[in-house]
């Protein structure tokens, strides 16, 4: 840990100096000398010190690139992707216009077109690999990943990933020979990657982003399994991961009131790799609602529900639906902070199903049951979410809650990120029981800092700042 900064410790109501230091402060007041907050109240009523915390309000440049979003580019592509005929994973490699093969050929061809855009700063790679027999697997199979990588300027090592998955399905998991159009599941989800990496590529981003079209979800997470162990056994710092699957219909055509303006976002809340002496750990002194995933949830929520978007994000603290699970998983189990979006309301008779007609009713995922400008708008929230994690600085590492002795203060430790922008910290709070963090206390460019806050009664966190004022996710102490 990094001890010789200066000025490397303060207490958070002894001094303005500490809620001035950041170079765009993004709490209005300091706290005040007696440690009560100068402006009111927490959501639960409880004093204390600092301020709320508003959300972070989308800048300028990404104001702009909200504006680029194309729907019409979105449908495109999902019209292309159903033209495939079928995607399924065991569909053939060889057929120049129908299956997985041509399907794959396709979008590194875009992905392709898309690099050429960025100045050299995006890469593609088909990322292959053969499967050996499992349950849906009947003998070894080639499963191909699509990956462009645009490189981030100033902290190139953070990675934040984004997928959907190219392969599709009908009622038999097993039948690759029937069309299989996978309208919804899911062709919105490739789409809404492509838009972005379009959109994206011509832009500076100081954090790298990893696009990709992951195959062989619907047998398995296959794909994502491979990209995401690769990933970890190259050490890589992935700090955020979201998966695309199911983003193209604002209604479930099923009577029900359509919600055009809302997605779902589910996200674990007690991590899947969790060991057993960080469970007894947990088990004593909370925090089962402050895993990396549920604090990338609060994030997204912050950034990415406002006018410019025009959603509202559904934070399902899930890991994912009942029965059913996405490529975020195959994430979530390397340690990585992981999370799935997916629309208000699903219609089961368009997942999952022979195309056909049955008493009337169409079955089948077929693209006139997808809405284009609803899965922009998810686009929308996407992109909001990559832009404002890849232009602040990194989430704080190894931060510590001072528990070895009794006191009615709490102290909080961590090591100093090395974004070259980075301005200095942020610590937060909330009533254990509040959902979201009510409260920020800058404490300046700083790797520790005492709050007036006795740590048995309330959640702490941290989250860096940069000279712009973006906000990192929020790193969650350990003991």
């Amino acid at each position: 840990m990094e001890t010789s900064h200066p000025h490397s410790t303060r207490r958070t109501f002894l001094t303005a100096s500490a809620a001035g230091a950041l170079a765009v402060p993004l709490v209005a007041e300091p706290a005040s000398a007696t440690g009560q907050s100068t402006t009111g109240q927490s959501a639960t009523g409880q004093d204390g010190p600092g301020r709320p915390t508003p959300p972070q309000r989308p800048d300028r440049e990404l104001r702009a690139l909200l504006r680029e979003v194309d729907p019409v580019r979105i449908k495109a592509d999902v019209l292309k992707m159903v033209a495939f005929g079928t995607r399924h994973t065991l569909s053939t490699q060889t057929d120049p216009v129908r299956g997985i093969g041509a399907a794959v050929e396709w979008v590194h061809a875009r992905f392709q077109e898309i690099a050429a855009t960025s100045g050299g700063r995006m890469t593609v790679e088909r990322q292959s690999f053969v499967q050996p027999v499992s349950p849906r697997i009947p003998q070894p199979t080639t499963i191909t990943n699509v990956i462009g990588t645009l490189r981030g300027d100033a902290s190139p090592a953070r990675l934040y990933v984004v997928t959907g998955h190219l392969d599709s399905r009908v009622t038999d998991v097993m039948n690759a020979t029937a069309d299989a159009p996978g309208a919804d599941d899911d062709a919105s989800g490739v789409a809404v990657v492509l838009e972005l990496a379009r959109l994206f590529a011509t832009r500076r981003t100081e954090g790298t982003l990893v696009f990709a079209a992951v195959s062989a979800e619907e047998q398995g997470l296959y794909g994502s399994a491979h990209m995401a162990a690769r990933l970890k056994e190259a050490g890589a710092d992935v700090q955020a991961m979201f998966s695309n699957d199911i983003v193209g219909a604002s209604s479930g055509w099923d009577g029900t009131r359509p919600e055009p303006h809302t997605v779902r976002l589910f996200v674990e809340g007690v991590p899947t790799t969790e060991t057993p002496a960080e469970a007894s750990t947990r088990q004593s002194v909370g925090g089962e609602n402050d895993g990396p995933s549920r604090q990338l949830g609060r994030f997204v929520k912050d950034v990415a529900e406002n006018d410019e978007t025009g959603m509202k994000i559904r934070v399902i603290w899930r890991r994912d639906r009942y029965l059913r699970g996405s490529d975020h998983i195959s994430f979530i189990r390397q340690g990585y902070p992981a999370a799935r979006f997916t629309e208000p309301r699903e219609n089961y008779d368009h997942e999952h199903q022979d195309v056909r007609v049955e008493d009337g009713v169409q079955f089948g995922d077929l693209p006139e049951f997808v809405d284009y400008a609803y899965t922009a708008r998810v686009a929308k929230v996407n992109a909001a979410t990559l832009w404002s994690l890849a232009q602040a600085p990194g989430t704080p590492k190894n931060v510590r809650i001072n528990a070895t002795s009794l006191t009615n203060d709490t102290t909080l430790t961590w090591d100093r990120g090395t974004d070259p922008d980075l301005a200095g910290y942020e610590i937060v709070w909330r009533e254990t029981t509040s959902p979201e963090w009510t409260h920020a206390i800058d404490v300046g460019d700083v790797t520790t800092a005492t709050v007036d806050l006795a740590k048995d009664n309330v959640q702490f966190g941290l989250r860096a700042v940069d000279r712009d004022g973006h906000r990192s996710p929020v790193a969650f102490p350990r003991v």
